[in-house]
């Protein structure tokens, strides 16, 4: 038996993805119309002569090391550590490492260390070459993506004990 879709979707939903769809149009013929009918509110300035390029306001910078980065990266590293911890136990008591790159580094405890503060030193390694090309933001991320792998990786492997 085969069930459309469409079918499977809630009577409230599609009336409310209905209504979505039809006020961006809506909106848009009303805004059309207003500005039909106020032809005085489009006055053009006439240009100058010696017209400035618009200047581009720079991102805010800030040092590589400041406090929240330093934070980060703290917290990176003793959430690294957790996972080199707890995944060197279960290795131990018979467990399997389901991460393929950790995986081959698994097969002794300086291989599993290096593999942890290799992978420490690399989200370093990246944030910083964010913060060089100008990507304050990503370069944040970069560590919090890590820190929430991490911190999955640790739970997971303590639930699974």
């Amino acid at each position: 038996m085969r069930s459309s879709w469409f079918r499977s979707i809630q009577p409230k939903a599609l009336l409310l993805l209905v209504f979505l769809g039809l006020c961006r149009p809506g909106l848009a013929q009303q805004q059309v119309a207003l500005a039909l009918l106020q032809p005085e509110a489009m006055e053009f300035a006439p240009m100058a002569a010696t017209t400035q390029p618009a200047s581009i306001p720079e991102a805010s910078s800030h040092k590589f090391w400041d406090r929240e980065n330093s934070i980060l990266f703290a917290t990176n590293a003793a959430f690294s550590a957790a996972d080199f911890v707890v995944t060197r136990d279960n290795l131990r008591s018979g467990g399997q490492e389901l991460n393929p790159v950790t995986r081959f580094f698994s097969g002794s405890t300086p291989g599993l260390a290096m593999n942890f503060a290799g992978e420490t030193a690399g989200v370093v390694g990246v944030s910083y070459f964010l913060h060089k090309t100008g990507h304050h933001k990503l370069e944040r991320v970069v560590s919090m993506l890590n820190i929430g792998s991490s911190a999955a990786a640790v739970s997971f492997d303590l639930a699974h004990r």
